[in-house]
């Protein structure tokens, strides 16, 4: 245990020192800058616009009147005719300043790229295999751990839902058979009513049908008191002709 307690700070002495020298650095680097913008300041002051034009920043909006250019089809203007153009004039003192300058400045911008990429490199360090990996990995467990049990939580509530889905439509299913049932007795038991309505009919018909026993009591009846079917009828339904029986 103290021996683990040891190797621990001695990896935050490290840490610290290296944050401590990393702090250090950027300073340094920031009053270079500083010195440098300075320094540029007073070269440049009293010198010509084309120079300071090339030195402004890229953030800088220089605002210029420009006019329409000929296309390079165009021929030369009358009044340009045999004029050689002559490059202007360098200062070779202003010329080496700025050359040192610029030298000066892309090594410093050189050092501050290493210097972040070495700060990048050495985050991705630490997150892969160092203790930042371990608190991820650590991170992931929990979150995983966290999952599954919502996870769970979510089966058995979707399993109670179910549960209550399924036997609610069972009870649907059964009251629907119940009904089913019920119309089927109510529909059997107006059947067997209508055929006795149509049994208890053909009864009180029957009696008036004729069998060999009341064959003869029918004939006397027919002679009895005969009809006449032979007759006419107009549109309205009424007898207009009808013949005689003989």
């Amino acid at each position: 245990m103290s021996e683990d307690t040891n190797v621990n700070s001695l990896t935050d002495v490290s840490d610290a020192h290296a944050a401590n020298n990393r702090f250090t650095h950027r300073l340094i680097i920031r009053d270079r800058l500083r010195a440098f913008d300075a320094d540029m300041f007073q070269v440049l002051g009293g010198r010509s616009v084309q120079a300071a034009r090339l030195l402004a920043p890229r953030s800088a909006v220089i605002v210029e009147a420009v006019r329409g250019r000929k296309s390079r089809t165009d021929p030369v203007a009358k009044s340009k005719e045999g004029r050689i153009k002559v490059p202007s004039q360098v200062d070779p003192v202003e010329m080496v300043v700025l050359k040192e300058r610029y030298s000066e400045y892309q090594l410093l911008m050189s050092a501050l790229r290493l210097e972040f990429k070495e700060e990048v490199l050495q985050k991705k360090y630490e997150e892969e295999t160092g203790s930042l990996a371990e608190e991820r990995t650590r991170q992931e467990v929990e979150e995983h751990r966290a999952l599954m049990d919502w996870n769970n939580r979510e089966n058995l509530r979707l399993l109670k839902l179910r549960i209550l889905r399924v036997q609610k439509e069972k009870e649907e299913a059964e009251y629907k058979q119940l009904e089913a049932d019920i119309q089927q007795e109510q529909d059997e038991q107006e059947f067997l009513k209508e055929k006795e309505r149509e049994i208890l009919q053909l009864q009180e018909e029957a009696k008036n049908f004729i069998t060999l026993e009341n064959l003869d009591q029918r004939i006397e009846e027919a002679l009895d008191s005969p009809k006449n079917y032979n007759f006419a009828l107009d549109k309205q339904g009424r007898v207009v002709k009808k013949t005689i029986l003989q």
